[in-house]
């Protein structure tokens, strides 16, 4: 028998990520809309309604390293990269799809809690999660309808506000490397986005050198804005 694999993806499935370490169980709650009515006699009668939407919750962790013990694929994507991907995905407001292979779990999804620890002692650079995902019905309309709004007068004056749609990190300064770092997750600390561990690489790569992963203890690296 396979062993099942855990996906989350978006946008129709452009894009996906595995979860490295398959969790130990999956609670699905799947609730159902009876309603229990009194009646004479102190009997009790039940109308029966409308199945509701499903709930999955499960714990796992995101392993800083491969380890054939837990993980099951070789290439793992970094925490601090996944973590990002899934807060980026809930920010959007679409809907994602919950796949878990060799069973019957396959629906789109929205994300109803997210909670992590960035870092466990004993265990550098390794996340511990807990995910709440509940199913998601799309809507279907029978006719659409058409809301006129009413003519607003806009003064001369009147600008559209400026949206910055280049980073929001504009942190600047230096950081001590401490044990258990790595870009990514200073990346993250700093910018609160994993992702600008280049921007921080390109600028220090005379301390560092060409390899991104040999950091030490105690370097001194310049933050760019």
């Amino acid at each position: 028998m396979a062993i099942p694999e855990y996906w989350l993806s978006y946008n129709n499935g452009a894009e996906k990520l595995r979860f490295p370490v398959p969790p130990p169980v999956v609670n699905v709650s799947s609730p159902f809309g009876n309603t229990d009515i009194d009646i004479v006699n102190g009997k009790e009668f039940t109308i029966i309604g409308d199945r509701g939407l499903k709930e999955f919750s499960f714990q796992s962790f995101l392993p800083r390293h491969y380890n054939s013990t837990y993980c099951d694929y070789v290439k793992i994507p970094d925490p601090y990269v996944f973590i990002n991907w899934i807060e980026r995905w809930r920010n959007s407001k679409r809907p994602l799809r919950f796949i878990v292979t060799g069973t019957n779990i396959n629906h789109a999804v929205t994300v109803r809690d997210f909670n992590y620890d960035l870092e466990k002692a004993g265990e550098p650079g390794d996340i511990y999660f807990s995910i709440v995902l509940k199913e998601y019905e799309f809507l279907t309309l029978g006719k659409k309808v058409d809301v006129k709004k009413p003519n607003t007068p806009t003064k001369p004056t009147d600008r559209p506000p400026v949206v910055n749609k280049g980073n929001t990190a504009s942190p600047s300064g230096t950081y001590i490397v401490k044990s258990g770092d790595s870009l990514t997750k200073i990346a993250f600390n700093v910018y609160k986005n994993a992702n600008h561990w280049k921007d921080i690489h390109n600028a220090n790569k005379k301390v560092i050198g060409n390899n991104p992963d040999e950091l030490k203890i105690g370097m001194k690296l310049v933050l760019p804005k």
